[in-house]
C-alpha cells in the first residue's frame, strides 16, 4: 500500500464546511446526525451557518472538524470504494486530527470521538487563563534551531516547541512573555518571519497539564480498539496499534510536540507516495510536498473531490 489517510487539525475550520457533502450524500448526513446526537445539540447548525466566532471556539471546532473528516470518509467508502484497512498503509492526524484518524480506523466510535473532543476542547481552553499564554509561528528555521530559541526564551517560564510542521515551520507555545521573547530571538537566528498566532490558549506545552489530567479520566471511560491500519502517533512519529498505548499517547499529546514533519517523513520512508487529506482545508496537503520529495498530497474536502480521489487511489494501488 502506497497511500496514507491523514486528517486535519484546528485552524482548518470554515463556516459551511461539509454542507455540500451532507446535501449530496446520505452517508455524510448520517455522520453529522450521529455527532449532533452524541453531543445533545445541533453542532451542525454552527458548522454550516456560523457565526464564525462560535465555530472557532475550541470546544466546537474540534468535534466539528472530526465530523467533516468522517463524513468525507464515509462518502469515499460508499461512492469511491475506499477501505481504510485495505487501502491505507497508515492513518495519521494533526493534533485533534489524531482522534479523527482513530475513528476512521475503527479504533474509536464516532460518538465517543465527538464527546472526547468536546471534553478536550473545553479542558484545553480552561487550562490557562485567557491572555496568560500564547503561540507563535517561526518561519524559516529548522527544528533544532527552533528548540534552541524556545529554550533561550523560557528564562524560568514555559516556552516549548508545540508543532514541528515541516517546510521550515515550527510553532512554539507557552507563557505569553516567553513566547514574545522567542519572536525576537528567532529573528536574530535567521527566521524569515516570526508572528503570534490568533489562538485562545497555548496548546501542546506543559501549561496544558490540567487538560491532560482531564483527558486521562475521559479516555479511561471509552473503549479503544486496535485500528485496522496503524496510527502514526503525533508524539512518537512512529506507528502504534495497541489500545493501551494509544490511550497513553493521546494523553501525552496534550502537552507534547506534534511531530508532523517526522511523521510524514516516516510514512514516506515506508513507501507512501500519496497522502489523502480527508476533511476541511488543504493545510496538510501543502506540507507534504515540502517534507518529502516526490510525495503527493491529495485534498478531499467536497463532492467535486470524490472522483479525483478515487482515481488517485487507483493509481496508488497499482504503483
Amino acid at each position: 500500500m502506497t497511500a496514507a489517510f491523514t486528517f486535519p487539525g484546528q485552524g482548518s475550520q470554515a463556516v459551511g464546511m461539509g454542507k455540500a457533502l451532507a446535501e449530496a450524500f446520505p452517508a455524510a448526513r448520517a455522520v453529522f446526525d450521529e455527532v449532533d446526537a452524541a453531543l445533545g445539540e445541533k453542532l451542525t447548525a454552527i458548522v454550516w451557518d456560523g457565526p464564525a466566532e462560535t465555530l472557532q471556539l475550541t470546544e466546537n471546532a474540534q468535534p466539528a472538524l472530526m465530523a467533516v473528516s468522517l463524513a468525507t470518509l464515509r462518502v469515499l467508502e460508499t461512492e469511491a470504494g475506499f477501505s481504510v484497512g485495505r487501502d491505507a498503509a497508515f492513518v495519521a492526524g494533526h493534533s485533534l486530527g489524531e482522534y479523527s484518524a482513530l475513528a476512521a480506523a475503527g479504533s474509536l466510535s464516532i460518538s465517543d470521538t465527538a464527546r472526547l473532543l468536546r471534553t478536550r476542547g473545553l479542558a484545553m481552553q480552561k487550562a490557562v487563563p485567557v491572555g496568560a499564554g500564547a503561540m507563535a509561528a517561526l518561519i524559516g528555521l529548522d527544528y533544532e534551531t527552533a528548540v534552541a530559541v524556545a529554550g533561550e526564551a523560557a528564562q524560568g517560564q514555559v516556552c516549548q516547541t508545540a508543532n514541528d510542521n515541516g517546510g521550515g515551520q515550527v510553532v512554539v507555545s507557552g507563557d505569553k512573555a516567553a513566547v514574545e521573547r522567542a519572536l525576537e530571538i528567532a529573528k536574530t537566528k535567521g527566521a524569515k518571519r516570526a508572528m503570534l498566532l490568533p489562538v485562545s490558549a497555548p496548546f501542546h506545552c506543559r501549561l496544558m497539564q490540567p487538560a491532560a489530567d482531564v483527558m486521562t479520566t475521559a479516555l479511561a471511560g471509552v473503549t479503544i480498539r486496535r485500528p485496522v491500519s496503524p496510527l502514526v502517533s503525533n508524539v512518537l512519529a512512529a506507528p502504534i496499534t495497541d489500545p493501551d498505548e494509544i490511550r497513553r499517547r493521546l494523553i501525552e499529546q496534550v502537552t507534547g510536540t506534534v511531530r508532523w514533519r517526522e511523521s510524514v517523513a516516516y510514512m514516506a520512508g515506508q513507501g507512501v507516495t500519496r497522502f489523502f487529506e480527508i476533511g476541511a482545508g488543504k493545510v496538510l496537503s501543502g506540507l507534504v510536498k515540502r517534507i518529502s520529495d516526490g510525495a503527493v498530497g491529495i485534498s478531499v474536502a467536497g463532492p467535486n473531490d470524490i472522483v479525483s480521489a478515487r482515481d488517485a487511489l487507483a493509481a496508488a494501488q497499482t504503483a
